[in-house]
């Protein structure tokens, strides 16, 4: 199953150059980021775009909040080979700016083909920059931790907005929300699991 699922996963990295999405982020980026772990994963976490680190090594949360990221995971017993990180910008933007709505509009349906190749039961969205195409209109702050059913495809999606590792790094406060969310994750995993037996 999951050799099938690489395939599909490098042909939309395959399109996603053939097509020259956003050239003025690939032109000043060092190689396309698309996405790291378990493509068979039951959970997904979505960023907002590579940055520094990111866009040198070729993987998603490899600088700092990544290995917060992996802390968190550790904490929750998981580690990143049991899920699948990406972003939906897949090329740094300059300077780390944050990604502007037409390079965001522009990688949605790669994402999207990405998401149905793994068929997540859970989507955890970093920050607000990935949170607002799944759940357009809500605040980060009131609705953090909390899982929400929407439509998705031919059917729905648990999507659990978290705020970025980034952010926890920069606000100490925000670093143990951060952590009590995540240590929820597991739990929204299993009950999602319940329900559809």
């Amino acid at each position: 199953m999951s050799a099938s699922q690489r395939q599909q996963l490098d042909q939309i990295a395959a399109d996603i150059q053939q097509k020259n999405i956003c050239p003025d982020l690939a032109k000043t980026a060092t190689q396309l980021v698309m996405g790291d772990g378990n493509v068979d994963a039951d959970i997904v976490f979505i960023g907002e775009a590579p940055g520094k680190n990111e866009d040198e090594q070729g993987l998603p949360f490899v600088g700092a909040a990544g290995k917060f990221l992996n802390e968190m995971l550790a904490a929750a017993q998981m580690t990143r080979s049991d899920v699948y990180i990406t972003n939906i910008v897949k090329y740094r933007p300059p300077n780390n700016r944050d990604p502007l709505p037409e390079e965001k509009a522009a990688f949605w349906p790669y994402l999207v083909k990405q998401l149905q190749i793994i068929q997540p039961k859970v989507i955890i969205t970093l920050g607000r920059h990935s949170m607002e195409y799944f759940l357009p209109g809500m605040k980060i702050g009131q609705i953090h931790g909390q899982p929400k059913r929407i439509p998705f495809g031919d059917g729905h999606v648990v999507i659990m907005p978290l705020f970025h590792p980034a952010a926890a790094l920069y606000n100490g406060s925000l670093r143990q929300t951060l952590i009590d969310d995540f240590l929820k994750v597991p739990g929204v995993v299993e009950e999602i699991k319940k329900a559809s037996v």
